[in-house]
């Protein structure tokens, strides 16, 4: 079961420290996916697996949100053509939603491997 809660304060301590890493550059994206990562794994417990689902979870939330709505935003505007075009701006709307959740699982990678490491150190 998704501890929802867990993923949200990981994608929440994730998006304040990549707002210091642009303040301070050495500081950096990398360190928010880890951090906020670990602190999803650890807040979850359960072990491994537990912990290495709710850090992929907050690290990809960003990407799945922005990919939501980027599909919404198209999906709408084809309607503006009429019903063909808002055919098949549904069709490419669901298609770029699936492409930036796979992109945002990938680029999750490092999130998850923190929160393996957190979910072991709270099992």
């Amino acid at each position: 079961m998704t501890d929802w809660r867990a993923v949200g304060i990981g994608f929440l301590v994730m998006i304040v420290i990549s707002v210091v890493g642009v303040v301070i550059p050495p500081f950096g994206q990398l360190t928010a996916g880890l951090v906020g990562g670990f602190l999803a794994g650890y807040l979850a417990g359960g072990g491994l697996l537990s912990g290495t689902w709710h850090g992929l979870l907050a690290g990809a939330l960003g990407g799945i949100i922005a990919g939501v709505l980027l599909a919404l935003v198209i999906g709408v505007a084809g309607w503006t053509l009429g019903p063909a075009g808002g055919a098949v701006s549904t069709l490419v709307g669901a298609g770029i939603f699936l492409g930036a959740v796979v992109i945002a699982f990938v680029l999750a990678l490092e999130s998850a491997i923190a929160g393996a490491v957190g979910g072991v150190l709270n099992p």
